[in-house]
């Protein structure tokens, strides 16, 4: 009786936790484009407030959206890995090795670009001063606490 309910339980989670990967990709990506082109033009005006040369304030600039190219192509990517995922756990047939497949090309793929956008981060850098550096991600982080997710009020 004891093994039947860990069974159900672990059926349950595993129905659970598949139901969340169900929703269709694309689902508000209009509201994605729209929100990506306000955080490109904010950045970029983060960038001229707080870099004094235009002139590297434009390359800094060119960097920052090439990080956001790649963040997109990464995306783009997973969701393609996803599709896969998706039609192999439809087959009865799949075996371990070939989910293992997927999902191991798929966290090269992330790794490969994180460390891409990391490169790009790490020339930024160089280019700024300790002063600049500082003074841009200070007002990132305050852009960023705006965009987060704020607690509802009690009651509401």
């Amino acid at each position: 009786m004891n093994t039947a309910k860990v069974l159900i339980l672990a059926l349950v989670a595993i129905t659970v936790g598949m139901a969340g990967c169900v929703r269709p990709y694309g689902m508000g990506s209009g509201y994605r484009e729209a929100a990506l082109e306000r955080g490109i033009a904010e950045m970029n005006e983060l960038v001229s407030q707080t870099v004094k040369d235009p002139e590297k304030a434009k390359q800094i600039q060119a960097i920052f959206k090439g990080v956001i190219t790649e963040a997109q192509q990464s995306l783009k990517q997973s969701r393609e890995y996803h599709q896969k995922l998706f039609a192999l756990n439809a087959s009865y047939d799949a075996t371990p090795e070939q989910f293992g497949k997927i999902l191991d090309d798929l966290n090269n793929a992330r790794m490969a670009s994180a460390a891409k956008i990391l490169g790009m981060r790490f020339k930024i850098k160089s280019m700024l001063t300790a002063q600049e550096w500082k003074e841009l991600t200070d007002e990132m982080n305050k852009a960023r606490s705006r965009y987060a997710a704020q607690p509802k009020a009690e009651g509401m």
